[in-house]
């Protein structure tokens, strides 16, 4: 399929497992797609990867919290294609990043504003740079965001990474309703947990470590709310993303669109 033929995509934090499976993804559906993170040879190594499998591809470096280097990036996109059609950020926090799951109580006040510096500020950042080129080259794009279901969830000893999943999706909706008028759609992909990532594994193994708990129980308590009884890969949360950000998905304009087949506990 060539959803995106033509289309030019950026993807930043493109080192992480579900940046790189949505910049896979966009190529496959026919995408020019610059791929960009503060690790440049594994960009380059995703790049080359794209570009064997038939895809356009170019890596970049780039520290998607520094918002000069997120614009001479883009601005050196616009200049070699005159266009920015699609952006998508998968910025993440570890483990630690997360708070280590301290109780609210005790957890000071800079561990539960790092996620929300971290990867709402890094969201806000790579929106709007990509807004202002969108709007100046009248290339009314799409800019997707990344969220987790803890946004959403009752989870106790997690107010940092929580809060800042919950401000994503409020981003979302402002930046959607701000530059609608400009033909720009902006969506946020809330991802549930991707088993065969090494964050959800690193988690798990973390978190059954700290509370005595086999891992094989922790993964069990979490699957026990899956509605189909299957979890998402990241190949469907990458094909996800680019149906968003084809015509087709025009219809789907400053919502989270959920990428967990179903889980009870989620609202």
């Amino acid at each position: 399929m060539q959803d995106l033929k033509d289309k030019v995509a950026v993807v930043f934090a493109a080192s992480g497992e579900i940046a790189g499976a949505v910049a896979r993804s966009f190529s496959q559906h026919g995408a020019k797609v610059y791929v960009t993170a503060r690790n440049m040879d594994f960009v380059k190594a995703l790049a080359k990867e794209i570009n064997a499998n038939g895809g356009q591809a170019e890596a970049a470096q780039v520290d998607a919290l520094n918002e000069t280097e997120i614009d001479n990036c883009l601005k050196k996109v616009v200049a070699d294609t005159g266009r920015l059609d699609i952006i998508f950020n998968g910025i993440g926090v570890s483990y630690s990043e997360m708070g280590d799951r301290l109780p609210t109580t005790v957890a000071t006040f800079e561990q539960f504003m790092a996620p929300m510096e971290k990867i709402c500020g890094s969201q806000f950042l790579t929106s709007r740079v990509a807004a202002k080129y969108m709007i100046q080259t009248q290339s009314e794009g799409t800019i997707l965001l990344l969220t987790a279901a803890l946004s959403r969830s009752k989870l106790p000893n997690l107010a940092g990474i929580t809060a800042a999943s919950a401000a994503i999706e409020g981003l979302t909706r402002v930046m959607s309703a701000e530059w609608g008028k400009d033909g720009i759609k902006v969506i946020c992909v809330c991802a549930g947990a991707l088993m065969e990532t090494n964050r959800i594994s690193g988690w798990i193994n973390a978190a059954a470590k700290q509370y005595g708990i086999p891992v094989e129980q922790l993964i069990a308590q979490y699957k026990a709310f899956d509605i189909l009884k299957m979890s998402p890969t990241l190949k469907q949360l990458g094909d996800t993303a680019a149906f968003l950000a084809s015509d087709t998905g025009v219809a789907f304009n400053s919502h989270v669109v959920d990428v967990d087949c179903g889980k009870l506990n989620i609202l």
